[in-house]
C-alpha cells in the first residue's frame, strides 16, 4: 500500500488540512487558493505536457493539408488544427494561473525539458493515418480528458470541458472518414488496415507505462487531479475502440485479444514498453523533426510577438493619458 500525503512537511497546518478538505468534499481548488509546492508542481508539469502536445500535435495531420483529396477534407482538417491551437492557448492560459510563464514553457520545450505525447513522434504516411488519428488518437484523448473535467483544480477542469466536447467531434470526424475509405477501393482498405496496423500500440502507449511504473498516479489520484489509474483507461479505451473496430471492418494487430466473460472487459497483449521508453527519451521516428519545426516557428514568430507587446504597451498609455485628461478636466 502506497502511502500518500496532500500536506508537505512544514506546510502551515491550517491551511493544509483547508486544502485537504476541499479536495476530499469534491470541491475546486482555485488560483488564489494556498496549496502544496507540490501539488503546483504536477498540475505545470501535467497542464504543460498537455499544452505542448496539443500544440505539437497539430504537425502530424498538417503535414496533408496541402494534400487533401478534396476541398471538404481540406477544410475539415484546417478546422481541427485551429481547434488544437485553441486547446493549447486554453491550456496555457489555465498553466499560468499557477505563476508560470507560457514563453518560459515553450523555452522548456523546445530545449527539451518539458516533454509532450509520445505519440505525435510517429509520421503520418498516408491520407489513412489523418483518420486513424481522428479515431484511435483522439479515441484515447478522450478517454484520458473527460475525466480532467472533474480535475480538483478548477481551471484546467473548465478548460477541459469544451476541449473535450471538440475532441469528440474529431473523434467522429475520423472515423467518418475510415468509413468512406472502407467503402472504397480494396487498395483504400488496405491503406486503413495499414494505417490500423501503425498506430494501434503507439495509441495504448498513450495512456502512460503500467501503474506498476507510474510513481506519481498514487498522489495524482489522492489529490484528485487523476481520477482513474494508466491501466484502467487503456482497459476503458480497448473495450470501446474493438466494437468500432468490427463495424469498420479492420482488424486490430494484436493475437491476444479476446472477450473475458468473466471480466466483461476484452483481454489483450502487452505493449512494447522499451519501445516508449525510447521515444520518450527523443529516439522516435519523428522527435528531432517535431522540436525543430516547432523551433523555428517560435524563432519566426518574434516579430510578432514583439509586435504585438508594441501595440498593447501602445493602446495602455493612450488610455492612461486620455484617463488623466478626463481627470484634468473634471477638476477644471
Amino acid at each position: 500500500m502506497v502511502a500518500v500525503h496532500t500536506a508537505e512537511p512544514g506546510a502551515p497546518g491550517e491551511l493544509a488540512e483547508r486544502f485537504e478538505a476541499v479536495v476530499a468534499a469534491e470541491q475546486r481548488v482555485e488560483p488564489r487558493d494556498w496549496m502544496p509546492d507540490a501539488y503546483r508542481a504536477t498540475l505545470i508539469r501535467q497542464i504543460a505536457q498537455h499544452a505542448h502536445s496539443e500544440i505539437i500535435g497539430m504537425q502530424p495531420e498538417g503535414n496533408w493539408l496541402t494534400r487533401a483529396p478534396s476541398l471538404r477534407r481540406k477544410a475539415i482538417l484546417l478546422a481541427k488544427a485551429q481547434d488544437e491551437a485553441g486547446h493549447g492557448l486554453y491550456l496555457y492560459a489555465a498553466a499560468e494561473t499557477l505563476g508560470v510563464d507560457r514563453a518560459e514553457l515553450t523555452e522548456k520545450l523546445i530545449s527539451g525539458r518539458q516533454k509532450y505525447s509520445s505519440i505525435f513522434n510517429y509520421p503520418t504516411l498516408t491520407f489513412a493515418d489523418v483518420g486513424v488519428i481522428g479515431w484511435l488518437v483522439d479515441g484515447a484523448a478522450i478517454c484520458n480528458q473527460v475525466p480532467l473535467c472533474r480535475c480538483s483544480y478548477g481551471p484546467y477542469a473548465r478548460a477541459m470541458v469544451r476541449i473535450c466536447k471538440e475532441e469528440s467531434f474529431h473523434q467522429r470526424q475520423g472515423f467518418e472518414l475510415l468509413m468512406t475509405l472502407m467503402r472504397g477501393t480494396e487498395a483504400q482498405q488496405r491503406m486503413v488496415q495499414d494505417a490500423v496496423d501503425r498506430w494501434w500500440w503507439p495509441s495504448l502507449m498513450m495512456f502512460g507505462p503500467p501503474d506498476d511504473d507510474s510513481p506519481n498516479t498514487a498522489q495524482s489520484m489522492a489529490w484528485r487531479i487523476k481520477r482513474h489509474t494508466n491501466d484502467e483507461l487503456r482497459q476503458r479505451f480497448v473495450d470501446m475502440t474493438l466494437p468500432q473496430a468490427q463495424h469498420l471492418g479492420v482488424t486490430l494487430p494484436d493475437p491476444e485479444l479476446s472477450w473475458n466473460e468473466a471480466r466483461g472487459s476484452w483481454d489483450f497483449g502487452e505493449p512494447d514498453w522499451s519501445e516508449l521508453q525510447r521515444v520518450i527519451k527523443g529516439q522516435g521516428p519523428c522527435n528531432t523533426q517535431r522540436i525543430d519545426r516547432r523551433r523555428a516557428a517560435h524563432e519566426q514568430g518574434t516579430w510578432v510577438r514583439e509586435a504585438a507587446a508594441a501595440y498593447a504597451s501602445k493602446r495602455a498609455t493612450a488610455g492612461k493619458q486620455a484617463t488623466a485628461s478626463k481627470e484634468k478636466e473634471s477638476d477644471v
